[in-house]
């Protein structure tokens, strides 16, 4: 009798199928993403492999392996994944690597870019943003449905800033990097405090400005400069103090002297790349370096003048760096170029047509973007030396700070400093002015960072910094672990929540939950989104259709 009910048992649970042990937590799909893109909770939600990799071991674990460049599963669209308002979590095991050379980009996503509506869970590097990595391997979940702040708001001045040269978010702290050029001032870096305060962290050194800042090996660097303002057509700075030396920053006002790069007057961009440091010089003599610790910096090549390209040196100028699709890329001062190296030496990606300068780096869908000056327009990479010209930013002449916020393209302009955002074709939509300064030839909305859910924009001659969101977004405060991580994103209500490894590393609160409705008939997509293909291993996704608790979560995450 006692074999009868056992059998009895295990014929009940094999007819009923995998998706009652979890009916509790209301179980939409689970991909275990082992040797197949299979949904095993007996929904028949499987997913199509586009160049995935399965049935590999990774540090033990069987899972797919995403490429960066091509790799994403397809779930069909379904009434099952219309989540609409309703609370839901997303679980997965994600594993990225270190040394990579690649951002690590999109972990889950259902976003349709008509509509602006829908949600993505990711985890950002904004690199290249003019001259700084702005945000490094930081996990966000965000939410939208057309919704966006009707205003941007001013978070006041930094110090006596001319321009906030740099911005960073690194360790749940915004960090800004001023241009002062009075007599008797320095550039300096400042954290901000809510509302509109900054804290003064000091000066690395006596230079006018401190032009990029960026994160390396879970601390802050600096990179300094004699920023030569008559550049932006006002009076030159009366400090002639130069910089090009590169500080860690050690809390509270002291900065760590990490050597200085050779022949360099200004730093010019700060990236990471295959888990090293590089850095650039701003001005001639033309200076690309990799940081070998402590105080030293070894010279790498620079590129070569192309043939076709009229000029006085051989040596072509790197300035803003950006990773993206196993390579390093930089924007250029001479002839409108980008280049890209792989480690070793660099190869010419070509010209943007009449454009005699090239400015800054933002990846949107797994694709390459890049400002420009004079035309004030905005190209895509298709393949090195194929730009395809995607629209000028109303009359505006440069194109600065540029990067994705939460599925929209943004960029700031020169002569106005103006805010415009990309609406996926040929054409830019004017979101604001941000620098309203009297009898100035130029204005810029300079560069950009990711923080608190909101994007932050400096601007010149104001020193002013504003925020602005779109949709509703919840990040963590530290860069993502390396290695194998649990990672839990759960929406309740008008709340969102990040979680690493069970613990709770990011909310965002006080919106209405009425107001994202998120995308219907809407394919759901695991490596790839509105930023990026995955870089990395995924297994055991779970889409479940309603908020877990955190003791739920905790229990998702152990191995």
């Amino acid at each position: 009798m006692l074999k009868f009910h056992i059998y009895a048992v295990l014929c009940l649970c094999s007819f009923v199928g995998v998706s009652s042990i979890f009916a509790a937590d209301d179980l939409i799909a689970h991909w275990p993403l082992k040797t197949d893109a299979q949904d095993v909770s007996g929904h028949g939600l499987h997913a199509v492999p586009h160049d995935v990799t399965f049935g590999d071991a990774v540090q033990g674990r069987l899972a797919a392996e995403f490429d960066g460049r091509r790799s994403w599963l397809e779930v069909p669209a379904s009434a099952a994944l219309n989540l609409a308002a309703r609370d839901f979590t997303v679980s997965v095991n994600v594993f990225t690597e270190e040394a990579t050379d690649d951002i690590p980009g999109d972990l889950l996503s259902q976003y349709n870019f008509a509509e602006r509506r829908g949600f993505h869970l990711a985890v950002k590097t904004n690199a290249g943003v003019t001259f700084s990595q702005a945000n490094y391997r930081q996990l966000q979940f965000g939410i939208d449905h057309n919704v966006q702040s009707e205003r941007w708001t001013d978070r006041g001045r930094p110090g006596n800033a001319l321009l906030a040269f740099a911005l960073c978010s690194f360790g749940g702290e915004l960090y800004a990097g001023t241009c002062e050029p009075a007599t008797g001032d320095q550039g300096r870096v400042y954290r901000w405090q809510t509302p509109d305060q900054w804290h003064d962290c000091g000066a690395p050194d006596a230079s006018n400005s401190v032009v990029a800042l960026a994160e390396f090996q879970g601390h802050l660097y600096a990179g300094t400069g004699k920023y030569r303002v008559a550049g932006s057509a006002l009076p030159e700075s009366q400090n002639t103090v130069a910089g090009g030396g590169i500080y860690r920053f050690a809390g509270g006002s002291d900065w760590i002297d990490c050597g200085r790069l050779p022949d360099t007057e200004a730093v010019g961009g700060l990236v990471v790349f295959k888990g090293q440091l590089y850095a650039s010089s701003l001005y001639r003599p033309a200076g690309f370096f990799r940081y070998a610790g402590d105080q030293t910096w070894e010279r790498c090549a620079t590129p070569q003048r192309p043939a076709d390209l009229p000029g006085d040196t051989a040596k072509m100028r790197v300035e803003a760096l950006g990773v993206h699709d196993g390579w390093l890329y930089a924007t250029s001062y001479d002839g409108g170029r980008v280049f890209r190296f792989d480690g070793q030496q660099w190869f010419d990606c070509g010209a943007l047509e009449q454009n005699t300068q090239t400015y800054s780096f933002a990846v949107r869908s797994g694709r390459l973007f890049v400002g420009s000056w004079p035309s004030g327009k905005v190209y895509r990479m298709e393949e090195p030396g194929r730009w395809t010209d995607v629209g000028r930013l109303g009359e505006e002449l440069e194109v600065m700070g540029m990067l994705n916020h939460n599925g929209r393209l943004i960029a700031g302009t020169l002569p106005l400093a103006e805010v415009y955002e990309y609406d996926g074709h040929a054409a830019w939509n004017r979101l604001t002015r941000l620098d309203h300064t009297p009898d100035v030839k130029y204005r810029r909305a300079w560069t950009m960072a990711e923080h608190a859910g909101q994007v932050f924009c400096s601007t010149l001659p104001s020193g002013k910094i504003f925020s602005w969101r779109a949709g509703r977004v919840a990040m963590s405060d530290q860069a993502l672990p390396t290695g194998w991580t649990h990672v839990a994103a759960v929406r309740k209500a008008g709340t969102l929540k990040l979680f690493v490894n069970g613990t709770l590393v990011g909310t965002e609160t006080g919106f209405n939950a009425a107001d994202f409705q998120l995308a219907e008939n809407q394919p759901l997509q695991i490596g790839l989104g509105p930023n990026d293909f995955f870089k990395g291993s995924l297994s055991d996704v779970k889409l479940f259709g309603s908020a877990l608790s955190e003791e739920r979560i905790e229990k998702l995450a152990r191995p």
